[in-house]
C-alpha cells in the first residue's frame, strides 16, 4: 500500500512521500502528514541484530515508500559515514538510572544532524524522481542547532542554495561561531534582532508569498524547507528512537515487547513527534516525557489543554528551546482531532490571530500518553551539577532539562520502568553554561579556556566540530530586523536584478 500525504489544513492537496520532502511546507502552510501510519515489518529481535544504517532502512523505507531501496540506501549511506565520530552513530549510556540517548556524535555535535545529514540526499533524490529542473533554496528559522546542522549538509550541494536566520542575540558563542564560519558559496546566514519565533514567522510568511515563488522560478529556484516542518526531517527523527530500543534488547536490558519511556527535551515539538510516530508504528512505549525550560507553553499545554503563546520570551541557557510557537504540534493536533482538517485549521486560525487556542476534551483524552514538566534555570543547573557529581557524566543544558523532568516525573509516579532520555547537545556545545551550572567561578574564564576545561573535567576530547571554529574566520555578518528578512533573500539569490 503506497503511503499518500496530506496537509494538516487541506486534506484534498495530496501528495507522495518525495513530492512532500520536496516541496517541504504545504501551499496553504499547513504541514505534511501520512494518510496513514504503517507499522514496522521487523520484529524487536530482528532489530537488535542490525546496525544504524540497517535500522535506518527497515523504518524509512515505510514511510518515504515511493523511494527505491537503491535510491533510499544510497541516501543512508551517504549521510551515516565518517562524519560521525563514533561507527555505531549513535549510543546509549547508562547514568543515574536512565539510559541517556547521545544524538551528538555528528558534524555540528547536536541531534539535528542526525537527520540533517540526510535531509540533502532525500531532496535532491527527490527533485530528480519528479523531474524538477529548479535549483531547490532553503529557508530555516533555527533557534540555535539546525542552522549549522542545515548549513553542513547543504555547504556545496549542486543545485541547492541555503540561507538560515538566527536571533542575533538568541544562541550560545559557539552555536553563532559555528554558522558564522560556515564556508560555501551557497551559503548565507542571516541574525535577526528579533526572537526565534519572529525567525519561524518570517519564513513561514515567505513559503506562502505567491509573488516571492513566482519571482524565484523565474530566475529558476523552487523555495523548501530543512526545519522539522519537513516530513524528511521528521522521519529519520524516528529511526534512533528504535534503534535504541533495539539496543536495550540486545543489551538484555529489557525483553522485546516491554515498554520503555522516552523523554525529551523539547522546543519546537519535532523530536518528540517522531516518538510519537515510532510508539504508533510499534514501538513499544509507557510514557513520552516532555520536558519544557522557562518557556513552558507546551507544559502548560499539556497540563489545561489550552495553547497559550501570549506571555513574556524568556531567554535561558537552553536557547534551542527558547519557543512559544510549537510549530511540529500541529500534526499532533491534526491527528487527536481524528484527522480533520477544518477542526485544526480552525485552531490554527485562533492561534494566528488569538495567540491561543483550546482542544476538546475528547482530544485531552487522546494525550494521556504524554507527561509534561518542565525546569527553571537553577533546575537546569542543578540537573547538570547533581549527574556529574553522582555519576561523573556531564550534560549540557537542554538534556538537563529532560533530566530534571524525569527526575520529576520519577519522583511524582515512582515508575520504574526503563527510560531513554534523548541527549540533544554535546556539553561543549554550551561549555558557559555547563561549566558555570558545575562551578561558578568558572565564568571567569574564556569561552575556548572552559572547552579545554571542560575537556579535562569530563575525560572526553574536545569534539572536532569545536576544534574547527577555534580560529576560524568569520565569513557572514549579516544582520536585519525581522521585517526584513524578504529583502535578504532577495538580494541573495539577485531576484531583482
Amino acid at each position: 500500500m503506497s503511503i499518500t500525504y496530506v496537509s494538516t489544513r487541506d486534506s484534498s492537496a495530496k501528495v507522495s512521500a518525495s513530492q512532500a520532502v520536496l516541496k517541504g511546507l504545504s501551499d496553504d502552510g499547513g504541514l505534511f502528514v501520512p494518510t496513514v501510519i504503517p507499522k514496522f515489518e521487523k520484529s524487536f529481535d530482528e532489530f537488535a541484530k542490525m546496525d544504524y544504517r540497517e535500522t535506518a532502512y527497515e523504518v524509512m523505507r515505510l514511510l518515504l515508500d515511493d523511494y527505491t531501496e537503491d535510491e533510499l540506501k544510497k541516501c543512508i549511506n551517504a549521510a551515516y559515514d565518517e562524519k560521525f565520530d563514533i561507527p555505531e552513530i549513535t549510543r546509549l549510556k547508562e547514568a543515574d538510572g536512565a539510559y541517556y540517548l547521545e544524538l551528538f556524535h555528528g558534524d555540528t555535535i547536536a541531534f539535528k544532524d542526525m537527520a540533517l545529514s540526510i535531509l540533502p540526499h532525500l531532496m535532491i533524490t527527490a527533485a530528480r524522481k519528479n523531474n524538477e529542473p529548479r535549483d531547490i533554496v532553503i529557508l530555516t528559522a533555527t533557534s540555535g542547532d539546525t542552522g549549522k546542522a542545515a548549513l553542513s549538509g547543504f555547504a556545496g550541494v549542486d543545485g541547492t542554495r541555503i540561507v538560515v536566520f538566527y536571533p542575533k542575540h538568541g544562541v550560545s558563542p559557539i552555536q553563532e561561531k559555528q554558522m558564522v564560519t560556515q564556508r560555501g558559496d551557497n551559503t548565507r546566514v542571516v541574525g535577526i534582532l528579533g526572537n526565534f519565533d519572529e525567525a519561524q514567522t518570517g519564513v513561514k510568511k515567505m513559503f506562502t508569498d505567491k509573488e516571492l515563488e513566482k519571482a524565484a522560478s523565474s530566475k529558476g529556484f523552487m523555495f523548501s524547507s530543512a526545519n522539522s516542518i519537513n516530513i524528511g526531517r521528521l522521519v529519520p527523527q524516528t529511526v534512533y528512537y528504535v534503534y535504541a530500543y533495539s539496543r536495550l534488547v540486545r543489551d538484555g536490558v529489557i525483553k522485546a515487547g516491554d515498554p520503555v519511556n522516552i523523554d525529551v527535551p523539547t522546543g519546537n515539538f519535532g523530536n518528540i513527534l517522531a516518538a510519537y510516530y515510532a510508539m504508533n508504528m510499534g514501538l513499544p512505549v509507557n510514557k513520552l516525557i516532555c520536558a519544557s525550560n522557562e518557556n513552558k507553553v507546551l507544559f502548560d499545554f499539556f497540563k489545561t489543554g489550552i495553547y497559550d503563546r501570549n506571555r513574556e520570551f524568556v531567554v535561558t541557557s537552553s536557547p534551542s528551546m527558547d519557543i512559544l510557537i510549537s510549530s511540529n504540534l500541529e500534526r499532533l493536533i491534526y491527528h487527536i482531532c481524528g484527522d480533520n482538517q477544518e477542526k485544526n485549521s480552525a485552531l490554527m486560525k485562533d492561534l494566528r490571530e488569538k495567540g491561543k487556542y483550546e482542544i476538546t476534551d475528547d482530544m485531552r483524552k487522546k494525550l494521556d500518553i504524554f507527561y509534561g514538566n518542565y525546569c527553571n534555570e537553577k533546575e537546569t543547573a542543578d540537573a547538570i551539577r547533581e549527574l556529574r557529581d553522582r555519576t561523573g557524566y556531564v550534560i549540557d543544558t537542554h538534556t538537563a532539562v529532560a533530566a530534571g523532568g524525569y527526575n520529576k516525573y520519577r519522583n511524582e509516579t515512582k515508575d520504574k520502568t526503563p527510560t531513554i532520555i534523548a541527549s540533544t547537545a554535546s556539553p561543549f556545545k554550551f561549555t558557559r553554561s555547563v561549566m558555570t551550572a558545575i562551578k561558578s567561578s568558572y565564568d571567569s574564564m574564556g569561552d575556548f579556556e572552559l572547552v579545554d576545561e571542560l575537556s579535562k573535567l569530563s575525560g572526553v576530547k574536545v569534539p572536532k566540530a569545536i576544534e574547527d571554529i577555534r580560529n576560524a574566520v568569520v565569513l557572514h555578518d549579516n544582520v536585519c530586523e525581522s521585517e526584513k528578512m524578504e529583502e535578504e533573500v532577495r538580494g541573495f539569490l539577485e531576484l531583482d536584478k
